[in-house]
C-alpha cells in the first residue's frame, strides 16, 4: 500500500509537471481517485474487521514508524477520500477559466495530490515525529492552495494569517509529543498510551488541554477559529469545499486519537469540551447571520458546526466520567456521524456558492438576487444542502443532531444538580444554534435566489454537467444518511467502542427508541414532499390546455417596479442585529462620494469578529508600539550602524567570561 501510494505520487507530480495546462487536472482526478480506492479499500477493511498495521523500518534519530489503520482513522479516511474526489472533480470544471495561468494550476493541482496525500498519512502514522512532518506538509499544500489568487493582497493575508496559526499548532502539537517522547523514550504513539497509563489523571488532562488547543487551532473552535473566516473566502471554492469539509475535521480526529491515548479525568474534560464548543457553535452561527459575503457566511457556519461536533465529544466524554454508557454511546456516535454530515453539506454549499460566483462574479449578498430563475439547479442543490445544515428532516444534519440531543437527554437520568445545569447550558446552545441557523439560511436563500436580477447583469447561465455531478453525487449521499440512518450507524459502530471499551455498541438496543423514529419521521417528510409534487404535475395537467397570463409582481403601490425596494441582506437581520449588537460588534460606515456632484449615497455595515478584535489585534497593536519605540536605532547612519556591530561582537566576546566569573565567585561562596 505504501509504496504504491508513493509511486503514484511521484508520478503524477512529475506528468503534471510535464503536460499540458487542460491535461493537469484529468491527471488530478485519476491520482486522487487512486488514492481514495487503494486508501478506502484498506479503511473498509480496517473498519469492518482487525486493524491494518505495517512497520516500516527508520532512523536511529526517530525510531521505526509504525502505520496503523483502526477503525478511527479508517472512519475519517472514508469521509477525506469522498470530500476529496468530489472536489477534485468540481475543481477541474471551476479551474477551466484559469487554464491561462499555467504555472499557478500547476502549482494548484500538484498541492491538491499533496494536501490528501497528507490528511491520509496523518490519519495513518503513528509516529510522533512524522506525524508533524507530515502536520507541516499539509499546512504549506493547503496554504499554496488557498493563495491560488496570488495578485489579491487579501488573498496573500488571508493565507499568511492561517500559515501562521497553524504553526502556532504545530508548536504546541511539538510540545506535548517532545515531552511523551523525553518521558517514555519512544515517539510511538502506543508510548503515549502505556506512559500515561502510570500517570495521575489530572497530569493527563493537563497535557489533554494541551494537545487540544494545537488541534483546534486547526479545527476552527472559539477562541482559535480567527484564520478561518479569512482563509475560506479567499480560496477557490472547491478549496473552501475541501477545507471546511476535511482539512478541519483533521483537528477533530487528533482530539479523539488525544482521548483513546491520554489518561484523563473524563468529567474535567467533557466539560470543558462541552464549554468550548457550545461557545463556538452559538458565536459562530451568531457572527454568520451578519456577514454580507456568502463564502464568509459560510466559514462562521464551519465553526457553529465544529461546535456541534464537540458538544457531542463533550457528552461521550462525560459518559464516560459519569458511567452512563447510553450518554457515551450516543455523544461519540452523534460526534463521529456529525464529522461525515458536515463534510457532505458543507462542501455542497461552497461548491454552489462557487457556481454563483463563475456566473454572476460576486458573492457579496446584497449584490445579489433571482438567480433561481437562471440557474435553477444550483439554487436546488443550495436550498438542499441549507435544508441540511439546518437539521432539518429529511436529510443527513437531522440524524446526527437528533443523535447528540438523545444524549443529552440521557444524561438526565443520572445527573446531579451541577450536571442539570449543564444539560440547561447544552439544551438551550443547541436550540439556539439551530433557531439562528435557519434564519441565517432564509436570509442567504431568499435574497441570492429569490426575488428579481440585482447587479448581476443578464448574461447569468447554469454551470456546467461536469460541476454539477459531484453535486448531485453529494446530495444523494445526504438523502441516504437521511433515510436509512441505522446502515450509517452501524459503520461507525467500531470506532464507538473503541471510545466506549467495555461497553458494546449493540444497534437493537436504541433501535426502537431512537433510530426508527428517525427514519419514521424522514419517510413521513418524504411523504409529504412526494404528495406536494404529485398535486403540481396534476394541476400543470388539468390546466395544460388553459390560456395562463402572468404579470408583473404586486409593487405594494409603488407604480414602478424596482429591485431596490426588496429586502437586503442587512435590513432581512436587522431586528435580529439589534438585539445581538451588545455582543457583537457591528459597524456603520457612510460611503465616501467622490463626484462633484453626486447623485446618490448609501450607508454600509461592517461585521467585525470581537474574539479577534481582543485576542488578535489588540496585542499586534502592542507589539507594533513596542518595536516602534525602537525606530530610533534605524536612522540611515552608516556611523551608528557600524558601533552597533562593534557593541554586538564586544557583547559575544564579553559576555561568556562575565558569566565564567559569576560561576566562579558562586562556587567560592559555596565553599566559604
Amino acid at each position: 500500500m505504501v509504496n504504491t501510494l508513493l509511486a503514484i505520487l511521484a508520478i503524477s507530480i512529475i506528468t503534471i509537471l510535464l503536460s499540458g495546462t487542460g491535461t493537469k487536472g484529468i491527471i488530478t482526478i485519476a491520482t486522487v481517485s487512486a488514492i481514495a480506492v487503494i486508501s478506502g479499500i484498506k479503511a473498509v477493511l480496517s473498519l469492518t474487521g482487525p486493524a491494518y498495521e505495517i512497520i516500516l523500518s527508520g532512523t536511529s534519530m526517530f525510531g521505526n514508524v509504525p502505520l496503523r489503520i483502526d477503525s478511527l482513522s479508517a472512519w475519517f479516511i472514508l469521509v477525506i477520500d469522498f470530500t476529496m474526489v468530489t472536489g477534485v472533480i468540481y475543481g477541474f470544471n471551476y479551474m477551466k477559466k484559469y487554464r491561462e495561468r499555467k504555472n499557478a494550476v500547476t502549482v494548484h493541482w500538484i498541492s491538491y495530490i499533496l494536501v490528501h496525500f497528507s490528511l491520509i498519512t496523518v490519519c495513518v502514522v503513528q509516529n510522533t515525529f512524522v506525524f508533524l512532518l507530515f502536520w507541516e506538509i499539509l499546512a504549506l499544500t493547503v496554504f499554496m492552495l488557498v493563495i491560488f489568487d496570488t495578485k489579491n493582497p487579501g488573498t496573500i493575508r488571508a493565507g499568511i494569517n492561517y500559515l501562521v496559526q497553524s504553526h502556532i499548532s504545530i508548536v504546541l502539537l511539538m510540545i506535548g509529543f517532545i515531552y511523551y517522547a523525553v518521558k517514555s523514550g519512544s515517539y510511538d504513539f502506543n508510548s503515549i498510551k502505556s506512559f500515561s497509563a502510570g500517570q495521575s489523571s489530572l497530569a493527563g488532562t493537563a497535557l489533554f488541554i494541551l494537545f487540544f488547543a494545537g488541534y483546534a487551532l486547526k479545527a476552527g473552535f472559539v477562541p482559535f477559529h480567527t484564520w478561518l473566516p479569512y482563509a475560506h473566502p479567499a480560496a477557490p471554492s472547491h478549496v473552501s469545499g475541501i477545507m471546511s469539509g476535511v482539512v478541519i475535521k483533521i483537528g477533530i480526529f487528533g482530539i479523539l486519537r488525544m482521548l483513546l491515548l491520554i489518561k484523563i479525568d473524563y468529567m474535567i474534560t467533557g466539560y470543558f469540551i462541552l464549554a468550548i464548543s457550545l461557545i463556538s457553535g452559538v458565536y459562530g452561527v451568531m457572527l454568520a447571520i451578519i456577514q454580507h459575503d456568502l463564502k464568509r457566511l459560510l466559514a462562521y457556519h464551519s465553526i457553529e458546526n465544529i461546535g456541534i461536533i464537540g458538544i457531542g465529544i463533550g457528552v461521550g466524554c462525560l459518559g464516560l466520567g459519569s458511567l452512563n454508557k447510553w450518554m457515551a454511546i450516543l455523544g461519540f456516535s452523534g460526534a463521529l456521524l456529525h464529522t461525515l454530515n458536515h463534510s457532505l453539506f458543507k462542501s455542497l454549499l461552497f461548491y454552489s456558492t462557487g457556481n454563483v460566483l463563475q456566473a454572476a462574479h460576486t458573492v457579496s449578498i446584497e449584490r445579489l438576487g433571482g438567480l433561481i430563475k437562471k440557474m435553477p439547479q444550483t439554487a436546488l442543490l443550495f436550498l438542499v444542502a441549507a435544508i441540511a445544515i439546518c437539521g432539518l428532516p429529511p436529510l443527513n444534519g437531522f440524524i446526527s443532531e437528533f443523535v447528540i440531543y438523545g444524549g443529552l437527554y440521557n444524561w438526565l437520568y443520572s445527573a446531579g444538580v451541577i450536571s442539570q445545569v449543564a444539560i440547561i447550558f447544552a439544551l438551550t446552545g443547541l436550540v439556539i444554534i439551530g433557531g439562528l441557523a435557519i434564519m441565517c439560511f432564509t436570509k442567504a436563500f431568499s435574497i441570492v435566489f429569490l426575488g428579481t436580477n440585482r447587479s448581476q447583469g443578464d448574461d447569468l447561465h447554469e454551470t456546467g454537467r461536469l460541476g454539477l455531478f459531484p453535486m448531485y453525487a453529494v446530495a444523494v449521499l445526504m438523502f441516504a444518511i437521511g433515510l436509512f440512518p441505522a446502515f450509517f450507524l452501524r459503520i461507525i459502530q467500531q470506532p464507538v467502542n473503541l471510545f466506549t471499551t467495555g461497553i458494546v455498541f449493540n444497534l437493537n438496543l436504541i433501535k426502537v427508541t431512537a433510530i426508527d423514529s428517525l427514519q419514521i419521521i424522514n419517510w413521513l417528510f418524504i411523504g409529504f414532499i412526494a404528495l406536494v409534487i404529485v398535486f403540481a404535475l396534476l394541476r400543470k395537467a388539468v390546466t395544460r390546455n388553459k390560456v395562463i397570463e402572468t404579470g408583473p409582481t404586486w409593487g405594494c403601490g409603488y407604480p414602478v417596479s424596482d429591485s431596490k425596494i426588496q429586502y437586503t441582506a442587512n435590513s432581512f437581520v436587522r431586528t435580529y442585529s439589534k438585539l445581538a449588537k451588545p455582543a457583537l460588534d457591528i459597524e456603520k460606515h457612510e460611503v465616501e462620494i467622490t463626484e462633484i456632484f453626486p447623485e446618490r449615497k448609501h450607508y454600509e455595515t461592517h461585521p467585525y469578529d470581537k474574539v479577534e478584535r481582543n485576542i488578535i489585534d489588540k496585542p499586534l497593536r502592542l507589539i507594533d508600539k513596542i518595536i516602534d519605540s525602537f525606530l530610533f536605532l534605524q536612522n540611515g547612519s552608516l556611523q551608528r550602524y557600524i558601533l552597533y556591530g562593534l557593541i554586538f561582537m564586544t557583547a559575544v566576546l564579553c559576555i561568556p567570561l562575565l558569566f565564567e566569573r559569576i560561576v566562579s565567585i558562586l562556587h567560592l561562596l559555596k565553599t566559604l
